[in-house]
């Protein structure tokens, strides 16, 4: 696994958007909790890695030069450590415009879980919730999603980012920025085509059938 771009933003800060704007400059694919979704028994490999039973990236990563959201952006520092060339890019936005996002999307649901006797709504969905409640839930925010412990841990890792990559390997950045800086980072022209917008909250709700 040789990654050449390494996304260390927190879900809901434009990384899917990212993710399609990486793919459109041709530096994909791009690996992204979609993926997890994507790949039945990702998952499970992600959250042994978590739990220290595995140390294997590259049977999740394989393949893909460039990585952004959770579950990978949990690892950032291994990712950047075992890729040195790899420049990094962190998402971020304001932290209440982040947490209005995050309590309304991604938090609600992971939280839920399902009986033990009843059908998962698709594939490998028990074994996805239990990797995202351990990466997220309890190892990222301590099992607290509270609003001032969210952002109190929001801050303090993107200032961890800021502060443990060197500059000329980082490009902070959000969403409504476009294209020119990303493209100016990465070398490549600007496509013709508008900077993707996707994964609003409530297309979120609506794939996640949070009512």
């Amino acid at each position: 696994m040789t990654l050449k771009i390494i996304g260390t933003g927190f879900g809901r800060t434009g990384s899917h958007s990212l993710k399609l704007a990486l793919e459109m400059l041709g530096q994909g694919p791009c690996y992204h909790m979609m993926e997890v979704f994507a790949h039945p028994g990702h998952a499970a490999i992600w959250q042994a890695i978590g739990e220290g039973r595995r140390n294997d990236f590259d049977a999740v990563l394989a393949g893909f030069p460039a990585t952004v959201d959770w579950p990978a952006a949990y690892f950032w520092r291994a990712l950047v450590e075992r890729n040195p060339a790899a420049k990094i890019l962190h998402t971020e936005r304001p932290s209440e415009e982040w947490f209005a996002s995050v309590s309304k999307t991604i938090f609600p649901a992971i939280s839920r879980t399902l009986p033990p006797d009843a059908p998962e709504p698709f594939p490998d969905y028990r074994a996805q919730n239990a990797m995202a409640r351990k990466l997220i839930i309890q190892d990222t925010f301590g099992g607290d999603l509270s609003k001032e412990n969210a952002i109190r841990v929001y801050d303090a890792h993107n200032a961890a980012v800021r502060r443990e990559i060197p500059r000329e390997r980082l490009l902070v950045f959000n969403a409504r920025d476009g294209w020119e800086p990303l493209c100016r980072f990465l070398g490549v022209p600007a496509p013709a085509a508008e900077y993707p917008k996707t994964n609003s909250t409530d297309e979120f709700r609506a794939r996640a059938n949070l009512v």
